[in-house]
């Protein structure tokens, strides 16, 4: 099958294929090495506060670097006062994002206690006037990710759909769980194809994506008009890639070992050397070693020695020595993965 671009106003997105905005992931090293693997259409940074924002934090700010190659890209802020929410738009738009998007559906405790993300959801007044305070502040396209709902007695995404519609929102993404759900149970898509029969603008599916097959299943189901694409990626980098094979009809290919020796040591080797707080660049190191590991013969034993590392340098030397020992070794008929 294929797919036509996802138009955000005057922006074309082709491939119609999203990363997904994720807290501690999206950062500009992960992002970068996504752009240089291929197939996304647009990229997402982890979503910012709007009050972090607005109020200058200087770990916020430093959140927004960003490099050319990285475009079109996405920034996503989140917050609960329409004035902080607008007035933070305006800085996303000022420092060159291509795309302003609006959190309304992330589900953890931490945010929705301020009354922000999903829980904008059980408030659809003041969801409105966020979205349209904020609208009158760009000239960039405006987007909007939400849930299905609160939870399953408040199912709403149809009514906020048809809001973000009256109010300009150039496209609208669904994560088809409710917020009580968090990421149990699976996605409904249907409520997907739901939600683009109840409004003209283009409409994003994003849930339970794990293979490049999901990517066109999700298509043919629901009749969205582009795919997001999350934790699926921090297994395989290469999942844009392949579905945008899929996409135009040509067959998918599996990196080889020696592409995930050269992908994960370019990606850690950029943190080593860029990330000035130590624990933070050992941090992020360790989130990734343990999904870049997956699927590979020996895998949970490099998570288990990663944890043991005392700094940064010794954990890239032993993500190092973990490849070369798996290229010096003989093919096995059954490897063990984990």
């Amino acid at each position: 099958m294929s797919a036509a671009p996802l138009r955000l106003g005057d922006l074309a997105i082709a491939p119609p294929l999203v990363l997904a905005p994720m807290a501690g992931i999206t950062d500009r090293h992960y992002r970068r090495i996504i752009r240089e693997v291929g197939g996304a259409g647009l990229v997402t940074m982890e979503f910012i506060s709007s009050e972090s924002l607005v109020r200058g934090h200087e770990r916020t700010l430093n959140k927004l670097a960003f490099l050319q190659e990285e475009r079109p890209l996405s920034i996503q802020i989140y917050g609960a006062d329409a004035g902080r929410m607008s007035a933070a738009a305006e800085v996303v738009q000022e420092i060159g994002a291509d795309v302003c998007d609006i959190n309304m559906g992330c589900p953890a405790n931490k945010v929705l206690k301020g009354c922000a993300g999903a829980a904008l959801m059980g408030d659809l007044e003041r969801a409105r006037e966020i979205i349209a305070r904020v609208r009158r502040r760009l000239t960039i396209p405006l987007t909007v990710k939400c849930r299905a709902g609160v939870d399953a007695t408040r199912e709403n995404f149809h009514e906020l759909g048809r809001i973000c519609e009256g109010e300009g929102v150039a496209a609208v993404a669904l994560h088809p769980r409710t917020a009580r759900q968090m990421f149990t149970g699976r996605a409904e898509w249907d409520r997907i194809a739901r939600l683009k029969e109840a409004v003209r603008i283009p409409v994003v599916g994003n849930g339970d994506i794990e293979t490049a097959a999901d990517v066109l299943e999700m298509f043919r189901r629901t009749g969205c008009d582009a795919v997001m694409i999350g934790r699926a990626s921090m297994k395989n980098p290469w999942i844009f890639r392949q579905a945008e094979a899929l996409l135009a009809g040509r067959a998918p290919a599996e990196p080889t070992l020696a592409e995930r020796r050269e992908l994960v040591l370019r990606h850690f080797g950029r943190i080593v050397r860029e990330e000035a707080d130590r624990t933070h660049a050992m941090h992020r190191l360790k989130t990734f070693s343990g999904w870049y590991s997956h699927g590979l013969p020996n895998g949970r034993a490099l998570r288990q020695r990663i944890n043991e590392l005392p700094d940064p340098d010794a954990l890239l030397a032993c993500v190092e020595g973990f490849f070369d020992a798996l290229e010096g070794a003989p093919a096995a008929p059954q490897a063990a993965t984990v």
